[in-house]
């Protein structure tokens, strides 16, 4: 499990540094103002959806149903399912697909109130062009479930870096466009092309494939299909948090949508690299675990996992609440995106961090059911959080008046209160096992990450003073990363014996060939 896990990270950083650098080129060029806003709408829209048809649901409903089918040897029965499902998938998307498109200016309309007639006209063209997007990630998405249920999990973790290269592209590219936001809505789609090109490559080359076929509607369609329905409820309350981020921020001041989304994409790169690289492997893993009748072998990398979990992220946590704004000067403070802008998306940041390891830890307790083919009770638990997620929204940022930060804690807090709903359900019904491997961790991965924060504050004063003037922020942060880094790793030899860093034992191969 461990060399999986590497295997997902190490593709998986070098998509977060490829869209780092992207994010970075986007702030440079668009800025923060018209054209940001716009475009980060229309980028952002079609991912919305996907969280609703692609990852946030295929997997849960499709993945542990096909990796049972492998792990039983029944090969012809999991592809009957795989091409049943993929015919479903495709009908229901051309279908979205058109009615977006015919749609698009009233859907803007509805979900960013606050915008101004030229804002809501050019969003609406720039959405149009991105959309499409979608039912291109959700083939390369359901191929992803199928190699990952199969033990290859690489090509999954690197197509994403395509999408990112594509807009890399079109920016430089922008004086060909009729504005930047134009350039980097065309990069969005032609990224989504090179994406699918290249997972049917990496399917064919593992024995892998779909194809469309007449629709049937088998058992193992209707079970699909209800575990679907019932994920899909909260994959859509999922989204809709994000949605009324967008409703609340168009109401905000110009620009406050740009900061709340660079603060979020930093708080991505230890999320994807670590928190859901460690769920990405657990989910198949679990699954196949219980398809042979192994639970002690499943509890064991489950806890394995959440003792990981909270060892990678406390740390970026307390780091980003000791010195967001650092972070954010250094990082984005160039071009047309200024020191106030920077300064704005680092209150968000620090709010984000509060929830980072929360984020990560559901991923790993919503396994519990999915692996069990329960997606009814992570549904409610989603829903739920999301609800309460709104509320304080609402509260914190009318109530307490904290602007972006407030939209950001809401986030934060929501993440903590299902990852709360989640563990006391599964504990209620003797299906999650809370073993002393995961006890034993708790206490040094929280001092580790205590030396982690007090080395970043520290090593950005430092900096700061050593190199004052224009560079100033940089060097903050490279002291900063430094400090931080080795304060971390020397707590970590420390308690060493405490932490589960040695092999995953008694690990089982998926079907098929392993990584």
């Amino acid at each position: 499990m461990l060399r999986k896990l590497l295997s997902v990270s190490g593709f998986t950083l070098l998509s977060r540094m490829t869209g780092f650098a992207r994010d970075v080129l986007m702030a440079w060029i668009l800025g923060k103002g018209m054209l940001s806003d716009a475009f980060l709408f229309a980028f952002l829209f079609p991912n919305y959806f996907r969280a609703i048809f692609g990852e946030g649901t295929l997997n849960p409903a499709f993945l542990p149903r096909y990796a049972a089918l492998h792990a039983k040897g029944d090969l012809n029965a999991a592809q009957r399912f795989a091409n049943q499902v993929f015919t479903w998938q495709i009908a229901a998307q051309a279908v979205l697909l058109v009615g977006a498109l015919v749609a698009m200016p009233l859907l803007v309309h509805f979900l960013v109130p606050g915008y101004t007639t030229e804002q809501l006209a050019l969003t609406a063209s720039l959405a149009r062009i991105t959309f499409p997007y979608l039912i291109l990630t959700v083939v390369a998405i359901q191929l992803s479930a199928m190699l990952n249920a199969i033990g290859k999990f690489w090509a999954a973790a690197a197509w994403s870096n395509f999408l990112n290269l594509s807009m890399i592209a079109t920016l430089l590219a922008s004086s060909w466009f009729p504005n930047a936001a134009y350039a980097a809505a065309w990069g969005v789609l032609i990224g989504g092309l090179c994406q699918l090109v290249f997972i049917l490559w990496a399917a064919r080359r593992d024995g892998l494939s779909v194809r469309l076929a007449i629709p049937r509607w088998t058992p193992e369609v209707a079970e699909f299909f209800k575990a679907l329905g019932i994920v899909t409820v909260g994959a859509a309350s999922v989204v809709v948090a994000p949605l009324i981020d967008f409703v609340i921020a168009s109401y905000l001041a110009t620009g406050s949508r740009t900061a709340l989304y660079y603060a979020d994409r930093i708080n991505q790169l230890p999320l994807g690299v670590l928190g859901i690289a460690l769920g990405t492997v657990l989910l198949p893993e679990m699954s196949v675990r219980l398809a042979r009748n192994d639970r002690a072998g499943s509890d064991n990398a489950q806890n394995r996992s959440a003792a990981l979990t909270l060892l990678l992220t406390l740390p970026f946590a307390f780091v980003f609440i000791a010195i967001p704004d650092t972070i954010m000067r250094a990082v984005f403070a160039h071009g047309a995106f200024d020191t106030r802008s920077a300064e704005l998306a680092g209150s968000a940041l620090a709010a984000y961090g509060a929830g980072l390891p929360a984020m990560a830890l559901v991923r790993i307790v919503s396994s519990t059911f999915y692996a069990r083919h329960d997606t009814l009770t992570p549904a409610r638990a989603t829903v739920t959080s999301i609800v309460l997620n709104i509320i304080l929204k609402v509260v914190f940022v009318w109530g307490f008046d904290l602007g972006v930060a407030g939209v950001a804690l809401g986030t934060a807090l929501g993440a903590w209160m299902n990852v709360a709903i989640l563990t006391w359900l599964g504990r209620s019904r003797a299906l999650l096992a809370i073993e002393e491997i995961f006890v034993r961790a708790l206490g040094p991965a929280l001092l580790a990450a205590v030396a982690a924060g007090g080395g970043a504050w520290l090593g950005a004063r430092i900096g700061a003073t050593l190199v004052p003037g224009h560079f100033a922020d940089i060097a903050a942060l490279a002291a900063a990363i430094g400090c931080s880094g080795l304060a971390y790793v020397i707590a970590v030899v420390m308690f060493r014996t405490r932490l589960p860093l040695g092999k995953f034992a008694g690990e089982v191969p998926a079907a098929g060939r392993s990584e």
